[in-house]
């Protein structure tokens, strides 16, 4: 690697920006030249993050396309949704290369995308160009294009589960339910009365059920997967911990597999992968055995007397579900490894 490459960050006071800064760090291709903050511009991000005293102090940029493209070669969009969709046409016309996290771009329908997230939706040309950024399902089509939509925590805990089965004809594609549970990190910075302390501690509650907008963002992909559509009850809960993502889906068997038969299958089809970790049979995996780290562990159990299986997926909401997984995908998009900058191992307990 002869040179680094120069990236930016935009919505980089947000949790998902400030974990970007934190793993682009230690990355050895790259180096962060502008960090971009519409609501804090002009001042120092230790100012508001001081664990980042030492790895970064420079004063926070507005968001200019000209100003990043002066400094930077590709720009990460970490800001809530509704406000890539306006970014990504002046920087790609400025000729950056984008890695948008914020999930503006991962519905290819502008209607859908109007119906779920209740927003102004992007033009179309900008849905059609983007790559989906399921590194470990989609890392051939990512490499050397200029647009990826980095896919959400949960979809990616998720469709990592199930892909397999469905593309594998395991399992009815039509019978899934997924039982989904995140930290609190997953709901951002903002306060807000469901993360206060005093309502979350102590506290397990479900939340936009049957509304949530990453269901037909995970419909989607099990569409294209199976090659017909997929229709599925997605339900999540929001648990007193502050990383983490547990995913845990409900199929029935098709053609008598075993649990032994499902990790075969998950292991071959991973192979190679070195982000997925396939538990062997008679064990599963915990949200903080991945925590800190850029891995998906997936478990299963088959029960012979329902016919059904369990598959259970576990991520760190920050890192898998959201920075390193845009990490991953920059490697991707470069030419590089895919695990540049990403070898470090959960942290524990």
């Amino acid at each position: 690697m002869n040179s680094k490459v120069n990236v930016a960050i935009i919505g980089s006071t947000g949790y998902g920006g400030v974990e970007l800064i934190r793993l682009l760090a230690s990355h050895p291709g790259v180096e962060v030249t502008s960090v971009t903050s519409s609501s804090a511009a002009g001042s120092p991000i230790a100012e508001g993050y001081p664990h980042l005293t030492e790895i970064r102090t420079d004063l926070l940029d507005d968001v200019d396309a000209a100003l990043i493209k002066s400094k930077a070669d590709v720009v990460f969009i970490a800001t809530p949704a509704g406000i890539a969709s306006k970014l990504v046409p002046s920087l790609l016309e400025a000729g950056l290369k984008v890695i948008d996290i914020s999930g503006d771009l991962r519905l290819k329908s502008r209607e859908l995308y109007q119906t779920w997230y209740k927003k102004e939706a992007a033009e179309q040309q900008y849905l059609d160009q983007a790559v989906y950024g399921l590194a470990e399902v989609y890392g051939e089509a990512v490499r050397g294009v200029d647009l990826i939509s980095n896919p959400g925590c949960f979809p990616t805990a998720t469709l990592l589960g199930l892909i397999p089965a469905v593309k594998a004809g395991y399992i009815d594609p039509s019978t899934i339910i997924i039982d989904a549970k995140s930290g609190v990190s997953g709901a951002g910075r903002g306060t807000s009365l469901g993360t206060h302390y005093a309502e979350i501690n102590e506290n397990f509650k479900a939340y936009k059920i049957n509304k949530h907008q990453h269901i037909p963002e995970i419909e989607q992909v099990l569409g294209d997967v199976a090659g017909k559509p997929v229709v599925t009850t997605f339900t999540t809960h929001l648990v007193p911990m502050t990383r983490g993502i547990m995913s845990t889906m409900y199929a029935s068997v098709q053609g008598g597999y075993s649990s032994e038969d499902f990790v075969s299958l998950y292991r071959n089809y991973y192979e190679g992968r070195r982000f997925v970790r396939i538990r062997k049979d008679g064990t599963w995996p915990a949200t903080k055995e991945v925590s800190g780290s850029n891995y998906c562990d997936i478990g299963f159990s088959v029960d012979e007397r329902t016919g059904r299986v369990t598959i259970i997926s576990v991520i760190d909401n920050l890192v898998k579900g959201a920075a390193g997984q845009a990490i991953q995908n920059l490697n991707l998009m470069m030419g590089w490894d895919e695990t540049l900058g990403l070898q470090f191992v959960p942290i524990y307990p």
